[in-house]
């Protein structure tokens, strides 16, 4: 496995932790310690240094320029790290775990290897490749050396095969192995009384823009929600409040990016929350989105590319937000929301039903071993 320490991916491993599989875990960033999430799996860190010299942490704080004059020196290439663990471990198999952080650093080692290469699309890594710096060329490279594709939306595999990929395609899978959630922290949609907001608003990210769309919303219709709580937030949304006397009246939780919160916690406000909300220009299939309604949340969420509406129909089962940038379109699709219990109420059971059969982590788990045994078979 190469990839970034990311929950997403610990979850997935763990998806295979009773295969019988020896599992390998190369961290492409090598960064912090070992992850207690997977201890189970060989954890392949501590490579980039050289040597951790003394008083390193505070040259790196105080003097940077020079920090990064003597990392140039000090720090082993990845490319060279991972050729050696490839020699040294042999494995049957390679899964790579995003493109541009994970799979493009280390392509130039896999051309020159035959080992099967397993390549799972991640958020934003194909629908916006281009903006985040990763050209045609060295794309087609990259898709020429997948022997096998798994993406988390059927937007991706469709992208991807646009442009040229004819190797095999495993399925769609969301990103995190599955979803396992305590059914009886739903809530009944008449019983919810908070709305939980997405935090992300980092550029791609859009979070902002739905606090400014609250702050439209009178208080006669906010006043029968008593919380509103925004998770994963950037500190900027720090300053969208403080700019808005109107989103300063609102009772507004912010539980910062920077600060952990177990998955368990989220998904118990989840349970507790009327609305949903999440807003982007780009992403893959988002698990929090998923999440929220297996939850019973009713999603009003971004679509970039068309990738939400693979599980969302509009007005049935939850909003598409056709403008991400547009506040007042999201301001009429909040206020539309808090009024119609109805529409929430067989949103939730709708929402729960088809999570439970689709995501359902247990069921899946089968599958996602078998993935890799068809793949050793050949």
């Amino acid at each position: 496995m190469v990839a970034i320490p990311n929950h997403h991916f610990f979850q997935w491993v763990n998806q295979l932790e009773s295969s019988g599989y020896e599992v390998y875990w190369f961290d492409i960033t090598d960064g912090g310690t070992l992850s207690p999430k997977i201890p189970w799996v060989h954890q392949l860190k501590g490579w980039k240094l050289k040597w951790d010299f003394p008083f390193r942490t505070k040259i790196k704080r105080h003097l940077p320029r020079l920090y990064r004059y003597i990392q140039t020196i000090n720090e082993r290439k990845v490319t060279a790290v991972f050729k050696e663990y490839l020699n040294t471990i042999q494995p049957d198999i390679v899964h790579c775990f995003e493109m541009q952080l994970a799979g493009l650093p280390i392509l130039p080692v896999l051309e020159q290897s035959t080992v099967p290469l397993i390549y799972s699309s991640w958020g934003s890594d194909v629908y916006f490749y281009k903006e985040l710096g990763v050209s045609d060329q060295v794309l087609q490279r990259f898709y020429t050396r997948v022997n096998y594709l798994i993406t988390d939306c059927k937007r991706d595999y469709n992208s991807i095969i646009a442009k040229g990929y004819a190797n095999t395609f495993l399925g769609v899978f969301p990103g995190n192995g599955g979803i396992t959630i305590n059914p009886d922290e739903i809530k009944l949609t008449a019983q919810r009384d908070l709305i939980l907001i997405k935090g992300y608003d980092d550029g791609i990210g859009k979070a902002g823009l739905i606090l400014e769309a609250l702050a439209l919303i009178s208080e006669e219709i906010l006043q029968s929600k008593q919380r509103i709580v925004v998770y994963s937030a950037d500190v900027s949304l720090k300053e969208v409040i403080a700019h808005s006397k109107q989103l300063q009246k609102l009772p507004i939780e912010l539980y910062f990016r920077a600060v952990f919160i177990p998955n368990e916690m989220v998904l118990k406000l989840m349970g507790q929350s009327s609305i949903h909300v999440a807003n982007s220009t780009s992403d893959g299939m988002p698990n929090a989105l998923l999440e929220a309604m297996y939850m019973g949340a009713f999603p009003i969420q971004s679509n970039p590319g068309g990738v939400t509406e693979e599980v969302i129909t509009d007005g049935k089962n939850g909003y598409l937000i056709a403008d991400p940038l547009n506040v007042t379109n999201i301001a009429a699709l909040l206020k539309r929301a808090l009024k119609s219990l109805d529409l929430r109420k067989s949103a939730q059971d709708y929402n729960v039903n088809m999570m439970e059969n689709h995501f359902n982590r247990i069921k899946l788990q089968s599958k996602i071993v078998g993935l890799y045994q068809t793949i050793d078979g050949e």
